[in-house]
C-alpha cells in the first residue's frame, strides 16, 4: 500500500489511480470492522494510518485526505455502496462512518 500510495503522488492533483480508492476502501471497511461496524471517521483514518505503519500521531494530510474521499465516493456510488456496505448511521453530514456486514446485506 505504501507504494500504491507513492506512485499516486506522481499523478497529477486531483486525479488519483483508481486501484488506490479501491484498496483504501478495503482498509476503511476493514477498519470499521474491527471498530464494531461504525466509529467516527477520525478513528477510522487512525486505524488506517496505523495499519499502514503510521504514526498516529503525525498523520500525512494527503492520506487523511484520501482516506475520507475514498469513504465519500463509493458512499455516493449506489453499486459502490452496496458492494463494501459504507453507510453513514446519522445521515448525510455526519462524520460517524459504518459499514453493513454480509450477514445484514442478504436480510
Amino acid at each position: 500500500m505504501q507504494n500504491q500510495l507513492e506512485i499516486a503522488q506522481d499523478v497529477p492533483p486531483g486525479k488519483k489511480p483508481i486501484k488506490v480508492r479501491q484498496t483504501l476502501c478495503k482498509r476503511v471497511r476493514e477498519a470499521l470492522l474491527s471498530l464494531g461496524g461504525e466509529a467516527h471517521r477520525s478513528i477510522v483514518i487512525e486505524q488506517v494510518a496505523r495499519n499502514l505503519g503510521h504514526d498516529v500521531r503525525q498523520i500525512p494530510e494527503e492520506l487523511q485526505l484520501e482516506v475520507i474521499v475514498s469513504f465519500e465516493q463509493t458512499w455516493r456510488d449506489e453499486r459502490k455502496r452496496a458492494a463494501y456496505g459504507f453507510h453513514l448511521p446519522f445521515g448525510e453530514g455526519s462524520h460517524r462512518w459504518g459499514v453493513r456486514t454480509e450477514d445484514a446485506l442478504a436480510a
